[in-house]
């Protein structure tokens, strides 16, 4: 979990200075965003975005996905979505000292905001677009996102669903993990 939380911020083969675990996560990360980019219903859904953010319209998507995750938990997770988040805190402060820097310097703000449960409103994305354009080089365009995904909000829930099947297959297969639905 550990790795797979600062695979973006993990560069090259620095992952190689972690325990095992955190760089099996990292390798994870990897190849998740790797299926991801390749996908053809994340780069269907790119385009739509591509006008106002271009190559960072891949980041807005993952937020949108993010969205239709938490928003639809309980379809592929037998925890509730807030118990995970609080699991994952407490992993995550667990392993501090394995975050890179600037992860540590954000942390203690995603779990004070509650960031992954907010996901599931429409808020909690703008929010974290507001953020990110400001920290990151990603452009200023929050309300063109939103009303982008509010327009085409059906287009949206079935792709992000369709994504979201082939990946838990995808991850099962290839990690050979089993992953418990929530009627198991």
């Amino acid at each position: 979990m550990v790795g797979n939380f600062i695979g973006d911020y993990v560069k090259g083969k620095s992952y190689q200075k972690f325990p095992a675990n955190i760089q099996k996560g990292i390798l994870l990360h990897r190849r998740i965003d790797s299926f991801t980019d390749s996908h053809p219903k994340f780069r269907e859904a790119k385009r739509l975005l591509n006008g106002d953010y271009g190559l960072y319209s891949g980041i807005v998507i993952d937020l949108f996905y993010d969205h239709f995750l938490a928003k639809n938990w309980n379809r592929y997770s037998p925890v509730t979505l807030r118990h995970f988040a609080k699991y994952s805190h407490a992993i995550l402060l667990s392993h501090f000292r394995y975050l890179p820097k600037r992860v540590q310097g954000f942390l203690p703000f995603l779990i004070q905001h509650r960031r992954l449960e907010s996901y599931a409103g429409t808020k909690g994305i703008r929010k974290s677009l507001e953020i990110m354009s400001r920290y990151t080089s990603l452009p200023e365009n929050s309300e063109k996102a939103m009303k982008v995904m509010q327009s085409n909000i059906l287009f949206f829930e079935d792709n992000f669903a369709e994504f979201m099947s082939e990946m838990i297959e995808f991850v099962a297969t290839e990690f050979r993990v089993k992953i418990k639905s929530p009627t198991e």
